[in-house]
């Protein structure tokens, strides 16, 4: 919680205690508790407004129409460059996978021995 800890946390429950007293902290937290609605409301209404701006502007429909995904792939060359680039070749997952196999291998052969002892 926002990199608070829990000594940190009775220190400012502490202080917060001292300056305002127990009588005034709820009301204090009400106030608070409105005020982050009133954001909270503000800022949906911001994002409805934008979002109703932008259908009734048909803003995304027009760059649909204008940008064809599929000419637009062609004309960069990226199924050529997926094509042309070796994708295994750049992952380094599969030579630490090899590795920790090998050394998997080896530690089951060093105590193969010492299990069936038992």
């Amino acid at each position: 919680m926002f990199g608070i800890g829990g000594g940190e946390l009775f220190v400012i429950i502490a202080v917060v205690l001292m300056l305002f007293g127990s009588d005034k902290i709820p009301d204090i937290a009400r106030g608070l508790a409105k005020g982050l609605a009133q954001i909270k409301n503000a800022t949906n209404d911001i994002k409805h407004e934008i979002t109703k701006s932008v259908e009734e502007s048909k803003i995304i429909d027009d760059l649909k129409e204008t940008v064809q995904v599929d000419e637009l792939k062609k004309s960069v060359g990226i199924d050529e460059l997926k094509e042309s680039i070796n994708v295994d070749q750049f992952n380094p997952l599969s030579d630490i996978k090899s590795e920790i196999d090998k050394k998997a291998e080896d530690f089951e052969n060093i105590t193969g021995p010492i299990k069936r002892m038992k």
